[in-house]
């Protein structure tokens, strides 16, 4: 294992699905967050890997648990990606799928126009089953959680048939989400992960369903300055959230000087879709004193995804101050 601080640095997964060595690094695009992964999707499905090279995938459908049209069944077979913006490209080598026969994973698919289909990008868009847990992507493939795979079915099938205007299982989602939120902020340790993951879907899933009933809720978990990773997705679960009492909280954590730039761009986007002018001046006021460095979402040069950026904090100040 790697050694304790490494390993709570790096507590969401801060790397590659399937590992590194194995993706041609000439070759990199900006990944796209899984909101836009799970609306441009036609299916969600659970699959097994029957055959794979780089240029083709088949899966065994074994469950099709979200469709726009008729469910999935038998051999699918994969030939490119509909959500890839790549950036560059070299020595001839495009983009490549990097899945390995056996594998056992939840697929987000589109049918593409050569009758076969396509999965997001060679990153995003499916996330693996680890016996019984799945290493989850709600936010962005940069960040994942290893969670039960009972919970993830239920707030990612519930995820994919809102962003496609079907019902859901509304109840059991909340029933959910009311148990994690009801704890407090799980710390960054050993001991913590599993409920600190569960709490991640929670706030993630409120983001994603725009539900509005958790405000009191989230707020321990944007107020926890000892763990960025709740902060992030207490902003987001505030975007819905359209009430003064709301702006107030996210100015409160810009105003934090311990509050890492990554949370607060995120809280800036929320306020972005709020457009509080009442908040203008206040945060104006903020732009002398806001850093100019990228807020960066980690990884390595070598990392495909390295064109996936978030904007400087002045600036997503500046854009948001400009919008009002």
């Amino acid at each position: 294992m790697r050694n304790p601080l490494h390993f709570l640095h790096f507590v969401l997964v801060w790397l590659l699905l399937l590992g590194g060595s194995h993706l041609t690094y000439a070759t990199t695009w900006n990944e796209p967050w899984h909101d836009q992964v799970v609306r441009k999707a036609d299916y969600f499905v659970l699959a097994t890997v029957a055959a794979a090279d780089e240029s083709s995938t088949t899966l065994t459908v074994l469950a099709t648990l979200g469709t726009t049209g008729s469910p999935l069944t038998g051999a699918v077979k994969l030939t490119d990606f509909y959500s890839l913006d790549l950036c560059s490209t070299s020595g001839g080598h495009g983009p490549e799928f990097h899945l390995s026969p056996q594998d056992t994973a939840y697929f987000f698919l589109k049918k593409n126009q050569a009758g076969t289909y396509s999965l997001a990008t060679p990153t995003t868009g499916f996330a693996l089953v680890k016996g019984q847990r799945v290493s989850a992507t709600y936010r962005h493939s940069y960040h994942q959680a290893l969670l039960e795979r009972p919970a993830y079915e239920l707030t990612m099938t519930a995820i994919f048939q809102h962003y496609h205007q079907q019902p859901y299982a509304a109840e059991a989602v909340r029933t959910f989400i009311g148990q994690q939120l009801a704890q407090k902020p799980a710390a960054l340790n050993q001991e913590e992960l599993p409920t600190f993951f569960r709490q991640h879907a929670a706030l993630e899933t409120i983001y994603h369903l725009g539900l509005t009933d958790y405000y009191t809720a989230t707020l321990p978990f944007l107020r926890d300055n000892q763990n960025f990773h709740s902060q992030i997705s207490a902003a987001r679960a505030l975007t819905a959230v359209n009430t003064p009492e709301a702006d107030q909280q996210l100015l409160a954590l810009l105003s934090d000087a311990k509050t890492p730039d990554f949370p607060k761009v995120i809280a800036i986007w929320t306020l972005g879709a709020h457009q509080p002018k009442a908040l203008k001046a206040n945060l104006q006021k903020l732009t002398s004193k806001a850093s100019e460095d990228r807020a960066g979402f980690g990884g390595n040069l070598m990392d495909p995804r390295i064109c996936t950026h978030l904007p400087t904090l002045k600036a997503a100040l500046t854009d948001l101050i400009a919008s009002l």
